[in-house]
């Protein structure tokens, strides 16, 4: 039986700790049906924990999480069913060619073999991996690999798609691919895309974001919401010399966002930014000024930049991905 909602994915008050770490602090929120929905947040932040939870990989300590209307704790087979996943770690067999990991995923999901068949041709044009289906994974570059994935992950014609940290460790040009599949996806076959991301460049186009940090929510919503609510204009300043820094940093306090590295950052608006350079020109290396934004967003409701944190936590993200790759081989 299925709980009555409209919502792909909804999350009431989750909770989980691993020993003192309370990775996630009573988490809420719902993802709309056919969206593409963004999870924004440092690495570190909670945002795999999350995944694994809505995949049933792991037990919330308290709260529920429904997939398709389904309790991922009381009807697990029923929620895993609607989902396809693309993990962060890699998954793939590289002993088999390209089909035979379409057609073995196909096969554990109880796709019938006609079924199958077109199934795979059709994912293997739309993800343009036709002229490599008859090649061994382990040859195909890292980028060809996350495409197979995402393939992978639909043979069972699955509703909804979850993709942690689908671009991490690809270059700029690749992950730009990947992210016009994602969007060809969920434009094309009305599907629910639920990404977690640490590059906030990358969802701008998404139709909803939530920044998440430290196990809680801080915000979510349209991007363009969510810069008019909370966005700022910032000036970047690289003081000449140290005493310069200091002087700006003391005297500039009440504007004060940050002060690292030998870059100061404050609250700005157009009259603030020409008063400013007319009395220190003359104390400035460099200067810049930052339209709203998603990363100014981030540092309102932070108090720093997510680029100070994208590379922390990797060991318990790392264990946390072959957990789940060990459970989809």
């Amino acid at each position: 039986m299925t709980t009555p909602q409209s919502d792909a994915i909804r999350i009431e008050g989750v909770s989980k700790r691993y020993g003192r770490t309370l990775a996630l602090d009573a988490v809420s929120l719902t993802v709309p049906q056919n969206a593409l929905f963004a999870l924004l947040g440092p690495n570190g932040a909670g945002k795999t924990t999350l995944m694994h939870i809505l995949c049933t990989l792991m037990r919330p300590e308290s709260g529920q999480a429904f997939v398709a209307g389904f309790d991922v704790l009381r009807q697990p087979l029923q929620a895993r069913r609607r989902l396809g996943i693309v993990f962060q770690e890699p998954s793939l067999d590289d002993r088999l060619t390209v089909r035979e990991n379409l057609d073995l995923h196909g096969l554990v999901f109880g796709v019938p073999a006609r079924v199958r068949r077109q199934r795979i041709e059709e994912l293997l044009a739309l993800v343009e991996l036709t002229d490599w289906a008859d090649k061994v994974a382990r040859t195909l570059s890292s980028g060809m690999k996350r495409r197979l994935e995402i393939a992978r992950a639909l043979i069972h014609d699955s509703e909804i798609l979850l993709l942690d940290e689908p671009t991490v460790g690809l270059d700029a040009q690749t992950r730009d691919r990947i992210w016009h599949y994602i969007r060809r996806l969920q434009a094309e076959r009305a599907i629910t895309v639920l990404v977690t991301t640490h590059y906030i460049e990358e969802v701008e186009a998404c139709d909803k974001v939530c920044i998440i940090d430290h196990g809680k929510v801080l915000a979510d919503g349209a991007p363009e919401a969510l810069k008019r609510h909370y966005g700022q204009q910032l000036l970047r300043i690289v003081p000449k010399t140290q005493a310069d820094y200091d002087g700006i940093a003391a005297r500039y306090v009440a504007r004060l966002t940050k002060a690292d590295k030998g870059e100061i950052i404050l609250t700005s608006d157009d009259a603030f930014s020409e008063s400013f350079l007319a009395e220190n020109g003359a104390r400035i290396r460099a200067l810049s000024i930052e339209v709203p934004s998603l990363e100014s967003v981030f540092l309102t409701l932070t108090g720093r930049e997510i680029r100070d944190k994208a590379a922390g936590a990797r060991e318990q993200t790392k264990a946390f991905g072959k957990m789940g790759g060990e459970h989809t081989r």
